[in-house]
């Protein structure tokens, strides 16, 4: 099963950078289902699953962004208080570092959704399918 493709953008944290990253995806008609930002002094990385991966990674290295793919996970989390605990839990248990993780919720969504980068997306695959936890395709996200 193919993994999501997330986009990761390295950008000077200025005002306005942002506004142009979103234009940049808004302009192409690709649309950010889920989003991180995290501020190193100077520089950011903003780390985003969006419903056309490919095309969103084109337009924005085209416009001089630098800009890289990850394999991620988008697991599907019980939106009640233990939910992410019992993700992490089985994560913990199995020896399944998470690098990090942000997650959404939408309106037409019966749980959350949890974007993983763990340091084995195939162990992490199997053991979270083991205990029950729904792991999304890129259809899915492409379709919330």
């Amino acid at each position: 099963m193919p993994e999501i493709k997330q986009i990761s953008l390295f950008v000077e944290n200025k005002p306005g950078r942002m506004a142009k990253v979103s234009k940049t995806l808004s302009d192409a008609g690709v649309n950010i289902r889920a989003m991180t930002i995290a501020e190193a002094g100077d520089f950011g990385v903003i780390r985003m699953v969006v419903d056309t991966p490919e095309k969103g990674y084109q337009i924005l290295r085209d416009k001089g962004f630098t800009v890289s793919t990850t394999d991620v996970l988008a697991v599907e989390m019980k939106d009640t208080p233990g939910g992410l605990y019992e993700i992490v839990n089985t994560l913990g248990e199995n020896r399944i570092n998470v690098d990090y993780a942000y997650a959404f919720v939408t309106a037409k969504a019966q749980s959350a959704m949890l974007i993983l980068r763990v340091d084995d997306i195939a162990r992490a695959r199997s053991v979270l399918g083991a205990q029950g936890v729904k792991i999304a395709t890129k259809e899915e996200i492409q379709a919330i």
